[in-house]
């Protein structure tokens, strides 16, 4: 009974409080609009150069391969080297090809005639990439054969065919969600009691810690349940992904990443005299989770010390799980490494978080 009616402040302080449903209604909305056009990892519209030394029917045939390929934005024919290279200097191109005198010629008496491609590896992804894209163009074209023979191999992709960048990172974007929903609010919420003096009223009554604490994080567990859905609902409508998975798993995982934060914002606010201290402490290491958890790059990409954090980083079994059920519709099985970490992290954080939360007689 003293839970419902704690419940019931919550939500009436919530709800009166000018930011917060602003907040709760606008983020997800921002992060499922903004964040999957802008955090795109996808390598397109390299802007090439091409120094045609030769001037041959050969060498303009692979100008105009170049020129009407759609990964390319070809911006034109230069004269010299060192015309294009100052195009790359004024980041008007990304990457120069140059075709060598005598290349018709080359090709025709069986050599390999030498195309220099010089790429602008400000960008090391793109630069690379963009290279050796271009690099086999210019041996199919050299070479019929190669070309005749990459013709009878086929590629298939398996769960993500159309190759969308978006369809792999908007099941990573709900751990963001779920750090600010379950994370920030709660421990921002219950420090503002603290500066308030609010909190010391409630400690000299008998209420207990656990009832208490719960009281706190309730409300957020529920308001993140509903950020989850309107999440869902936007990846359906902006973009026409739905999981291929079973939502209910969404949701379990959902909720027990809501464990872990609001365990780890209870502990830090339970150290934390003022909201400023508080902040600067959560986005430390909340930054730290999400740069190690596998949300921008692989973790295998990884250096092997930074590669053994992703064992005891909750963040990290989240999106491998989530992209799991989201992408390969995985089941329970599937995940079921991923949820006994969670659960597991999840615990020893809420232990934690009680046993460090000091209430007053």
């Amino acid at each position: 009974m003293t839970l419902k009616y704690l419940l019931r402040k919550e939500f009436t302080q919530i709800r009166r409080n000018p930011f917060l449903p602003r907040l709760i209604v606008m983020f997800p909305i921002m992060i499922m609009c903004i964040m999957p056009w802008v955090m795109n990892m996808e390598v397109k519209n390299v802007v090439v150069d091409v120094v045609d030394n030769d001037r041959s029917t050969l060498s303009q045939q692979l100008v105009r391969e170049i020129a009407a390929n759609n990964y390319f934005s070809f911006h034109g024919q230069q004269s010299s080297y060192t015309a294009a290279l100052n195009d790359i200097e004024h980041s008007e191109a990304d990457i120069v090809v140059v075709i060598p005198q005598h290349y018709s010629r080359d090709l025709t008496l069986g050599n390999k005639p030498q195309v220099l491609i010089a790429a602008n590896a400000v960008n090391g992804t793109k630069g690379s990439i963009g290279s050796v894209y271009l690099s086999q163009m210019v041996t199919a074209n050299a070479v019929p054969t190669l070309q005749a023979l990459q013709a009878n191999v086929s590629t298939f992709y398996l769960f993500n065919r159309q190759l969308s960048y978006k369809r792999y990172m908007i099941p990573a974007l709900f751990a963001i969600i779920m750090m600010m929903m379950t994370g920030f609010l709660p421990t921002l919420n219950i420090v503002g009691e603290k500066e308030a003096g609010t909190i010391e009223q409630i400690n000299v009554t008998p209420v207990n810690k656990w009832t208490f604490i719960l009281a706190k994080l309730i409300p957020y567990w529920l308001i993140a349940s509903f950020v989850i859905t309107v999440c869902l609902l936007l990846s359906w409508a902006l973009y026409d992904i739905t999981p291929v998975g079973n939502v209910v798993l969404i949701y379990l995982l959902a909720m027990l990443l809501a464990l872990f934060f609001s365990s780890f914002g209870l502990i830090i606010s339970n150290y934390s005299d003022t909201m400023q201290q508080a902040i600067l402490v959560m986005w430390f290491f909340v930054v730290i989770l999400l740069l190690l958890s596998g949300l921008f790059t692989p973790t295998r990409s990884m250096p092997a010390a930074a590669y053994l954090t992703t064992y005891v980083n909750p963040v990290s079994y989240f999106i491998d799980a989530m992209r799991t059920v989201f992408i390969r519709g995985g089941n329970l099985k599937s995940i079921l490494h991923q949820v006994l970490a969670l659960f597991g992290i999840g615990l020893v954080m809420g232990c934690w978080a009680v046993q460090s939360y000091k209430k007053n007689h």
